[in-house]
């Protein structure tokens, strides 16, 4: 479990984070949500360590970040995963390779059990057989799974990741979506996302924060984001949602023409 309290960053006397407060629990999807600018991003690098915000608590099982020295927040940082937006794999290795890397540089084990784990990883993201590919020989949908493959190589207690489904197509991100969800489960991982996508909140979502304006402003899971009287998650959630179904349909129809009450399948 990671808890934050009141925690609260500024980048030049602007405040992005205002005495946030939020638990991530062990087990759970844990999903941030909130609009561009919103301050999400900013909570999560905190989180991981990437910034230092002025105040507040970083609990990892009860372990403060805060109160850390470098080579302890090094120690943290060994049993984190992190999942980045743009995939971020090594174009000049190998599938294979990409996953080995985090093993080859953070743990002294034998070649063979390094490859053994690897491809363990790879089989569990279901992409045995494309060890030898390099990533601009496959999708990027499969890029997104040897990313995850390569964030679980270390077997993390903390999985981080940043906008998973972002450049994917509604069904990839949906199998992204679901993976994830399950290595979560199957591996009782302290999951954290940071998504824009409502289909990723309203499949995967069971512990939901809502950051708005550097305030955390909602926390809930899917069942109850729709009875929410917050009426700016309302706002995001619906408009948000409305975008998505004319980007699917658009995508679907291969047109940019709305549809109708005159239309007609005739």
């Amino acid at each position: 479990m990671i808890e934050v309290k009141n925690i609260t960053k500024s980048f030049d006397g602007k405040t992005i984070l205002h005495d946030v407060s939020a638990t991530f629990y062990t087990g759970k999807t844990n999903l941030i949500i909130g609009q561009s600018g919103s301050g999400k991003t900013v909570l999560m690098k905190s989180i991981v360590g990437l910034v230092r915000p002025e105040k507040g608590e970083i609990l990892y099982d009860g372990r403060d970040m805060m109160k850390m020295d470098m080579k302890q927040i090094k120690a943290i940082r060994k049993e984190i995963g992190m999942l980045f937006q743009g995939s971020a794999l090594f174009d000049s290795e190998t599938v294979l390779g990409n996953v080995m890397f985090p093993l080859v540089m953070f743990t002294d084990d034998p070649y063979d059990k390094i490859l053994e784990r690897a491809n363990f990883c790879l089989d569990r993201v279901n992409l045995k057989g494309a060890e030898n590919k390099y990533p601009s020989e496959i999708s990027g949908g499969m890029q997104k799974r040897v990313a995850i493959a390569r964030a679980i190589a270390l077997n993390p207690k903390y999985l981080f990741c940043d906008e998973p489904n972002s450049g994917l197509d509604p069904k990839t991100s949906i199998l992204i979506d679901e993976l994830l969800s399950d290595i979560t489960h199957e591996y009782n991982i302290t999951t954290i996302i940071n998504t824009h996508d409502m289909n990723s909140v309203l499949g995967i979502g069971e512990n939901i924060i809502f950051i708005n304006k550097g305030y955390r402003e909602w926390v809930g899971d899917k069942e109850a984001i729709f009875a929410s009287t917050n009426e700016a998650l309302n706002d995001f959630v619906f408009a948000t949602r409305l975008f998505q179904e004319v980007k699917d349909y658009i995508v679907s129809h291969g047109t940019t023409k709305r549809p109708n009450a005159n239309d007609t399948n005739d």
